[in-house]
């Protein structure tokens, strides 16, 4: 569970749910962030089968959009089996009053989108709520489990 951190409180349904249907999961908003949690959070980004990017309203989002972009890179690795699912609000909260801030978000935001529908990658998911990021994530762990079995088949994986 990637994207959106700070106050935010997104990643609660979310947990509740993964715990409720046993579901691992990485959760890197910690109370008291240090460098060295960005070395698990890489581990993280470069290996788990579900990445999830939602880009809230709640925040600039310049550090969960870059995040996008770099993901996004390793999706088009044609044998990349992860999934990445996206979501990225195109409006910011009213106390985010920062003009020039709000202007650049606002447009790396439409931009980071618009490319996203463009490409056309099988394993990128592109979502308009916190819901349905929630349900299709659900979906792709099972998926994930059922091909998990099927990896000692593939020759790149030995």
């Amino acid at each position: 569970m990637f994207g959106t951190c700070g106050k935010s409180r997104w990643r609660e349904p979310f947990v509740e749910r993964y715990q409720k249907e046993s579901i691992e999961f990485f959760n890197p908003q910690v109370a008291d962030w240090k460098p060295e949690d960005a070395v698990k959070e890489a581990e993280h980004l470069a290996n788990d089968e579900v990445i999830l990017f939602p880009v809230t309203s709640e925040t600039y989002a310049t550090g969960s959009l870059s995040e996008v972009g770099f993901s996004i890179l390793q999706a088009i690795r044609l044998d990349d089996r992860r999934d990445f699912v996206v979501m990225i609000e195109q409006k910011l909260n009213d106390d985010l009053d920062n003009p020039i801030a709000r202007k650049e978000s606002l447009r790396a935001r439409a931009l980071v989108l618009q490319h996203l529908k463009k490409l056309r990658l099988k394993n990128v998911y592109v979502v308009s709520s916190l819901e349905e990021m929630l349900e299709i994530s659900i979906q792709l762990f099972k998926a994930a489990q059922i091909r998990s079995p099927l990896a000692r088949f593939n020759p790149h994986n030995q």
